[in-house]
């Protein structure tokens, strides 16, 4: 488990939550990516060879994409994206992690797909492309947390959708991630205990996830996150006037017997 280090108040109004974010995650991330998928020539070999099975569980949702306008939001290292690309759609990534994009863009040139990766904040990105452009937008796996308010979030997510457009929203959920802690790690035992608060609106300094990669602990990488409820995911949706259509509570997808019954991920899919 990461270090995990709750914010008070005081703290956190003098923290620059996004500041502090964007350094992190433009620090050492190349390096970090080699380490966990191989050099750029080699996951583009794997995405070639089978570009479905790098969407994973998302993979249903991209069905007849040729020639679909999609936007993959904080993309991050671009393996999805340039799936997605060699699968025939027109794809945008917005991420604000310059070596993200270095990495992207090379898996992407060694794939021979061209993916367009905008090197900014997905606030900001409006400076960058027109509203009403995307056919798809997705977000997937620990992006939610990054916002202290999901309200301008959700807005530009609108924004740049087409009428009919499609929001995917995947990610983990609150109800482990702001609830239990666990010991043990073996296939028999894993023991969970309810130590959080779901209700609790404070920010949490933890590590970000691909320090786990980085060849020294001394070069470990921190962010701040705000963990939200279910509740407050679909709420901030609904009001931005996007329409949704499903809400899908997945267990575990590993063969781990001991998170049975757990929901250890939630997908929301909408539309304008």
């Amino acid at each position: 488990m990461g270090e995990c280090i709750l914010i008070n108040k005081d703290i956190e109004s003098k923290i620059n939550i996004a500041d502090n974010n964007q350094i992190s995650w433009n620090s050492d991330t190349y390096s970090a990516w080699i380490e966990r998928f191989g050099t750029p020539d080699e996951i583009a070999r794997k995405i070639l060879d089978n570009p479905l099975k790098m969407l994973s569980s998302l993979k249903e949702h991209f069905v007849d994409i040729k020639g679909k306008k999609i936007l993959n939001i904080m993309g991050s290292n671009g393996i999805k994206g340039v799936a997605l690309a060699v699968l025939g759609a027109d794809v945008t990534i917005v991420d604000f992690s310059e070596e993200n994009k270095k990495y992207a863009l090379a898996v992407a040139a060694s794939a021979k797909v061209k993916i367009n990766y905008i090197h900014s904040d997905i606030l900001e990105i409006e400076k960058y492309i027109g509203t009403n452009t995307f056919d798809i937008e997705f977000a997937e796996m620990g992006i939610l947390h990054y916002f202290n308010d999901l309200k301008p979030f959700i807005k530009i997510v609108y924004e740049m959708l087409k009428d009919n457009g499609k929001f995917i929203v995947k990610d983990f959920h609150p109800f482990s991630t702001k609830l239990l802690t666990y010991r043990g790690s073996t296939a028999k035992v894993r023991k969970y205990k309810v130590t959080g608060d779901y209700f609790d609106t404070g920010l949490e300094k933890v590590e970000v996830a691909f320090s786990k990669f980085l060849q020294s602990d001394d070069d470990k990488k921190y962010a701040y996150i705000r963990k939200w409820t279910l509740g407050e995911i679909v709420t901030a949706i609904a009001e931005s006037g996007l329409i949704i259509c499903s809400l899908k509570e997945e267990p575990n997808q590993s063969s781990d017997v001991f998170d049975k019954g757990i929901p250890k991920t939630f997908t929301i899919v909408s539309k304008k």
